[in-house]
């Protein structure tokens, strides 16, 4: 690693520690050149997917731009951040478990489509007639229709 102070390429590990969370590592460093001290430190990239967008053109994963659709959508509903900050974790985290260096946006919309529709039916319902770009009514009674339906339950 590079001095920060007089850029020589040589500098020795004086002391390693793991953080308290056991999610980085953190090291003091001495340079063999000017023997000034500086601290790095180390934790795993986890990248997210770039997003495929429908021109065929490339973007980085925002999860900003996620935050603000899901609000968008919830606006004046009654759910809490915590609720959306695990549907947003969910969502990132099937992104990452996928493991793949790209993803259709496609993919991503349908997935924030299942969290909505656990969350709350009329931001679901208000998410589809955006994403699916609805151009009738009947596309809006198909998609009330289908969250309406009672859920399945079997006895035995």
């Amino acid at each position: 690693m590079k001095c920060p102070f007089c850029g020589a390429d040589g500098t020795a590990v004086a002391d390693t520690r793991l953080n308290d969370d056991g999610d980085s590592v953190r090291r003091r460093r001495r340079c063999v050149k000017c023997d000034k001290r500086f601290t790095t430190y180390e934790r795993a990239e986890l990248r997210l997917p770039q997003v495929i967008k429908k021109d065929g053109s490339r973007v980085d994963f925002d999860r900003e731009k996620l935050v603000a659709s899901l609000w968008l959508s919830l606006r004046k509903r009654p759910v809490g951040a915590e609720a959306v900050d695990a549907a947003i974790g969910r969502i990132e985290e099937k992104l990452r478990a996928m493991g793949e260096r790209e993803t259709a946006s496609e993919k991503i919309g349908e997935m924030v489509m299942s969290e909505l529709k656990k969350l709350d039916k009329v931001a679901y319902v208000r998410f589809a007639s955006v994403y699916r770009r609805f151009e009738d009514v009947d596309e809006f009674s198909e998609i009330i229709r289908e969250v309406s339906r009672p859920t399945q339950t079997f006895s035995r």
